[in-house]
Parts: structure tokens; C-alpha cells; sequence
């Protein structure tokens, strides 16, 4: 029998808020446990919560940005469950009405395209975090991420493999970075995932025991647990065994799940309408103006670039990855417009730099008027390939004007067909054994002499030139 997986993704997003949910303490990530905390955010009897508007604005942006229907009026639930990271004893969230309901996100695995709709995004507030000491039987606890905002994007149950749920999360990470609402860092947890998964036959349309898996902080772990507890399933009914609806832990250094506690169901918890918060009641102004500061989606930007640069589907999706990345690519068009050389040198020797140095283009020195500027005086034949590669480290690393730099350190490009040719004379001289070879038909070592000549002129020789004068001089 042949069976298929039913996957549905619960997606939380921190978002990029100076302060918390219900309160004007810092969500700044790093600080020593519990600096960061208030009477509202560690649940002290008396306080009064009070919501963070730029929190919904951030709700309304992603529903909009995901087509989804935005509820004008929505509300604020209590989530009753104890936890020791869970200083009030419950959890404010959403339940019977969400922000933003419906919706969808299309994916793409090798060519192929794919609707996964959305059920809901609703917004919350982020528990503490347990600290387990390893030498002794100690858990700690620190409230600093107590209160912080989130949003939990809820699929359909309509991933089919482990590869679709990396697609759709990479995706929804890329729309979020792009929104500016969410830095989508999995490692510090800022965008976590549970996975509910399921098996069936192949073609049936009944849903089959589900299981939740958390503890997945990166997309590797996120494949290799799904891929994990599909096979467990699978190998599960073919023995005639029962499924038992619960929530695994991903154990990465076994790549298994474990059992972690009986799967709950909403009545577990208790829902009910917070009373010290009033119902968010949004108005057409501010959905207007959420709307207004909307930026160019992924998917959009890169049909975008694909048609205006001309460029291959390759570079379109590594110049649009980040939106960062992509205005600069832009900007830098706006001073010096030769797409694919701006694109090569960015997807080659920026991108290097930055993968070494682990930030981001705007944290960088470079600006767009230097790498323009830089491409510009090769374009000129003021200086080759080579000698711009050569001088990036300094325009990357302090900032500094290329055509000064290149000046000071004598780069300009030897043009000259007469100082040119002497040099050229003097190679072939000096190589008369490769001369023959050249002359009995092994064409191949002109590149053999440019180097030499471009070696004796400190790479300062136009290759351009170089090449014309020894073919020139080899044919005689």
C-alpha cells in the first residue's frame, strides 16, 4: 500500500518591535536573563495590559501582503495553561476572531508551482524561555522574551512533503524580512515552527491520526523531522499499529522524535475574551495606510527583474533574496545601468565579502556609487577585471573612492599600443621554445603570453591590446 503525507505548518514570527506586546519593556535579544521585564510582562496581580499598535500594524501588513481578508474588528483571548515560562498562568492570543483569516503562499519546487493556502494569522504574545542547567537538576528561567509579539501563520493541511513545508517556510521568511516586520533568525528564535503531520493512503480524502512536532530551529531540522516521523507513521500502520495523537520533540542528535505530552485540543485550554483588553477595532485609514507602506513582494520583484535586466532565473533569485541586496543592485543600475556586469560582480565578489564578514549589504562600507564607479573606470579600459577584484577588498572594507585608490596606487591600465608592444616583443623573445609550439598549431598559448605580459607590467596591461599585439606579432 502506498501512503501519502498531510502536512500543516503553525508558523510564529517575532516581530520587529521596539517594545512588547502590552508593555514599553525592550525586545532587544541578548541582554542577561530577566533585564527586561515589568509587572505587566511577568503577570503581577493589579496591572492593566495595553496593546501595541505598530503590532497590529505589522498583522495587518502581512495579512494584506498574504491576501488575506483583514477582520476589522478583532479580539484578544486568554489561553489558560501552566508552564514555568508562563508567569500569568495563561497566554494572551487570538482565538474565534483572528486579525487576518484565508490567504495563501506560492511556493516553487523545481519549476513547478503551488497554492498553499493560509487558514489564519492571529496575534500573541511570546512566553519566557527555560535554561536547563546540565551538571545540576536545575531548570532556570528567563522572562526577558516573556510578552514579546508575535504572529502564528496557520497553513491548510495542504504540504504533501517535506521539501513543499521547506519551500513554503523560506518563502513566508522571505516575505516577512521583506516586510521589514520579522528578521526571520531561526536560531535565536525569532521565527519557530511546529509541524502537524499526518499519513494516508494515497488517495483518500480522510485525514489520518495527527501528530505536533516542535523543536525545530533551522529548515534542515524542519525536513529531517517531517521526513522522520512520515517514515515512523508509515512504518507504524503497516505493522497494523495504532497512531497515537500527541506532540514529539525533534531530537537532533538521534534526527528521531520522542513523545513529549498528549496532543491538547482548543477546549484544553480554556479560551475566553480577555477582560482587561478592549475588542482592535481597524478603520479604513489604517488599512490605508498599512497599505501605502507595502514594498514590492519577492515573487513581484523577480518577474520584475527577469524581464527589465534580462537577466537568468539564477541571478534573478539570488539578487532578490534579500531586499536589501536588491536595491542596492538597483541603485548601483541607476549610476552605472549594465545589468549583467553589476550583477556578476555583486553575485561574485560582494556576495564573497559578505559571506565572510556575516551581515548584511547596508552594514557594509560599500556603496552603490563606489561599485559604480568601480565597474565604470573597467568599462573605460582605465583598468582591468583583474586590477578592480584586486582593489575591492579596500572600497569594501574602508569605504574609500576606487578611482583615487586606483590612481595612488598606479593601477590606471597600460593602453599604450606602443609601450605595449616592446613589452610583448621582450615575451616572446624570452619564450622561443613556446613561440614554435604556438606557430606548430597549439593556439592555446596565447594565454601563455599575456600572463607573461600582463606579470611584467604588474597586471597594469589592457588584456584587450595585449591580445591584438601578440597575434599581430606571432602571425609574422
Amino acid at each position: 500500500m502506498e501512503f501519502e503525507a498531510v502536512i500543516g505548518l503553525e508558523v510564529h514570527a517575532q516581530l520587529n518591535t521596539k517594545t512588547k506586546m502590552f508593555c514599553s519593556c525592550s525586545t532587544k535579544f541578548g541582554n542577561p536573563p530577566n533585564t527586561q521585564i515589568c509587572p505587566i510582562c511577568t503577570g503581577q496581580p493589579g496591572v492593566l495590559p495595553v496593546i501595541n499598535k505598530r503590532a497590529v500594524e505589522f498583522a495587518i501588513k502581512l495579512g494584506l501582503a498574504l491576501g488575506c481578508k483583514i477582520n476589522k474588528t478583532s479580539v484578544m483571548a486568554r489561553k489558560n495553561y501552566f508552564y514555568p515560562d508562563l508567569p500569568k498562568g495563561y497566554q494572551i492570543s487570538q482565538y474565534e476572531l483572528p486579525i487576518a483569516e484565508g490567504g495563501e503562499i506560492e511556493i516553487e519546487i523545481n519549476g513547478t508551482r503551488k497554492i498553499i493556502p493560509l487558514v489564519r494569522i492571529h496575534m500573541e504574545e511570546d512566553a519566557g524561555k527555560l535554561i536547563h542547567d546540565e551538571k545540576q537538576p536545575f531548570s532556570y528561567v528567563d522572562f526577558n522574551r516573556c510578552g514579546t509579539p508575535l504572529l502564528e501563520i496557520v497553513s491548510a493541511p495542504a504540504i504533501s512533503s517535506p521539501e513543499e513545508a521547506v519551500a513554503y517556510l523560506k518563502t513566508l521568511r522571505r516575505i516577512l524580512r521583506y516586510l521589514g516586520i520579522c528578521d526571520g533568525n531561526m536560531e535565536e528564535g525569532s521565527l519557530r515552527c511546529d509541524a502537524n503531520v499526518s499519513v494516508r493512503p494515497k488517495g483518500s480524502d480522510k485525514f489520518g491520526t495527527k501528530v505536533e512536532l516542535k523543536n525545530m530551529n533551522s529548515f534542515k531540522h524542519v525536513e529531517k523531522a517531517l521526513s522522520y516521523e512520515i517514515k515512523r507513521q508509515i512504518g507504524l500502520l503497516l505493522e497494523g499499529k495504532t497512531i497515537v495523537q500527541e506532540t514529539r520533540l525533534y531530537d537532533e542528535a538521534t534526527q528521531t522524535t520522542h513523545p513529549m505530552r498528549g496532543k491538547e485540543e482548543a477546549h484544553d485550554y480554556c479560551y475566553f475574551p480577555d477582560p482587561d483588553l478592549i475588542e482592535i477595532q481597524i478603520d479604513d485609514d489604517m488599512l490605508q495606510k498599512v497599505k501605502n507602506e507595502l514594498p514590492e513582494l519577492p515573487h513581484v520583484k523577480k518577474q520584475r527583474f527577469l524581464t527589465q535586466y534580462q537577466l537568468t532565473s539564477y541571478e534573478v533569485e539570488i539578487l532578490t533574496e534579500e531586499r536589501d541586496f536588491a536595491e542596492f543592485f538597483e541603485k548601483t543600475l541607476e549610476i552605472y545601468p549594465n545589468p549583467k556586469m553589476v550583477s556578476n560582480f555583486m553575485l561574485t565578489e560582494v556576495l564573497r565579502y559578505l559571506n565572510r564578514d556575516n551581515i548584511s549589504i547596508t552594514q557594509s562600507k560599500l556603496t552603490p556609487e563606489n561599485l559604480a564607479q568601480l565597474l565604470k573606470l573597467v568599462e573605460d579600459n582605465l583598468i582591468s577585471i583583474t586590477i578592480a577584484k584586486q582593489v575591492f577588498p579596500e572600497v569594501y572594507e574602508k569605504g574609500v573612492d576606487p578611482k583615487k585608490l586606483v590612481e595612488e596606487k598606479g593601477l590606471i591600465q597600460e593602453s599604450s599600443e606602443e609601450k605595449l608592444k616592446i613589452i610583448c616583443e621582450e615575451v616572446l623573445r624570452e619564450n622561443p621554445a613556446e613561440v614554435e609550439k604556438y606557430k606548430a598549431g597549439k593556439k592555446g598559448l596565447l594565454g601563455f603570453f599575456v600572463g607573461q605580459v600582463l606579470k611584467k607590467t604588474q597586471g597594469k596591461a589592457n588584456p584587450k591590446v595585449v591580445n591584438k599585439l601578440l597575434e599581430e606579432l606571432l602571425e609574422k
